[in-house]
């Protein structure tokens, strides 16, 4: 059973692509080389591609869990990128994964879900600009890819430079935030990382189907990948020092708190104690018949609390 493309193009010579209907896999004889799209959600997807194609090869463009990795497999390069996800009602850190055989006259690409990085290839080589080779067009999906990373790594940027100027005035509800931006942080490192080293190894790829010029190209990707990545290490590394002022600052509003109330206790514990000691019901309480005796006990507190606030401000306790 054949497993139909989402899309399927020959491409010329003369840079011009030309829409392939009938599914197979093999360049016509005019073309220079041809790409071929498929869904991995399409049924009998790994056995079709295991007739076309090496077994080998095949399973790893039907593999589920995928991260950015270059390997050779005897004339031909299986390619695993990610980018970000700008699909609607998507978070941009849940990355998607595309799965790329290389050959010198054929692409073979899966997915699972789409990418807008592909969708731009396909209108590129509808409006006659497609790459000359599959060097090139290689190289045209690693620079779209990482071109679609850089805003959303800019906008994290951008979020804890907020956070940073916020927290001068207020540290009560920023941890939230704080939480989401190393969460996206982390999710995007955790792919974007192994992708420098994926583009790295294909930029320095001893074979000459690539040809220099696309290893140049390559290699100029690779180096914004790796800016990408050290500015991902640095947004993490604002986060935590941003999270480490707002807990000292925190740990120091809970210190003044408490020693605020340590004081207040430690003025009125005796206050407690002559007043308890003074209101039993018992005989013999002196002052008991002295009509004066409320207003000499009243002005002895206040004599008592007066000094003990002096005693503590000078201390320096509050």
């Amino acid at each position: 059973m054949m497993v139909d493309p989402i899309y399927a193009f020959d491409i010329l010579a003369d840079g011009t692509g030309r829409h392939v209907t009938n599914g197979d896999v093999a360049p016509a004889a005019d073309a220079a080389y041809r790409w071929t799209h498929f869904d991995l959600h399409s049924e009998g997807m790994l056995d079709w591609l295991s007739a076309e194609i090496d077994p080998v090869v095949a399973l790893s463009l039907t593999r589920q869990d995928t991260r950015p990795s270059v390997h050779d497999h005897e004339n031909g390069l299986v390619i695993v990128l990610r980018g970000v996800n700008l699909n609607p009602e998507s978070d941009p850190e849940d990355m998607v994964s595309i799965r790329i055989w290389v050959q010198k006259d054929r692409i073979i690409s899966t997915r699972m879900r789409r990418l807008m990085a592909i969708v731009a290839m396909r209108e590129r080589i509808e409006s006659g600009k497609a790459p000359a080779s599959p060097a090139d067009f290689i190289a045209t999906l690693a620079a779209g890819l990482t071109e679609r990373m850089f805003p959303v790594v800019t906008e994290l940027s951008d979020h804890i430079d907020d956070l940073e100027e916020q927290s001068i005035s207020r540290a009560s509800g920023l941890r939230t935030e704080l939480a989401d931006i190393r969460r996206s942080t982390i999710a995007l490192r955790r792919y974007i990382s192994p992708q420098r080293d994926a583009l790295a190894r294909l930029a320095t790829d001893p074979g000459d189907w690539l040809g220099r010029k696309a290893q140049l190209r390559l290699r100029e990707i690779a180096d914004q990948v790796t800016r990408l990545v050290e500015e991902l290490d640095s947004i993490r590394d604002r986060c935590g020092i941003l999270n480490d002022q707002l807990a000292d600052r925190r740990a120091e509003e809970m210190n003044t708190n408490m020693m605020v109330l340590s004081v207040v206790a430690a003025i009125f514990l005796p206050l407690g104690f002559l007043t308890g000691l003074l209101g039993i019901n018992v005989g013999g309480m002196p002052g008991a018949d002295n009509p004066i005796a409320f207003y000499i006990v009243c002005g002895l507190c206040a004599a008592i609390g007066g000094g003990l606030t002096w005693y503590f401000r000078k201390k320096g306790w509050f």
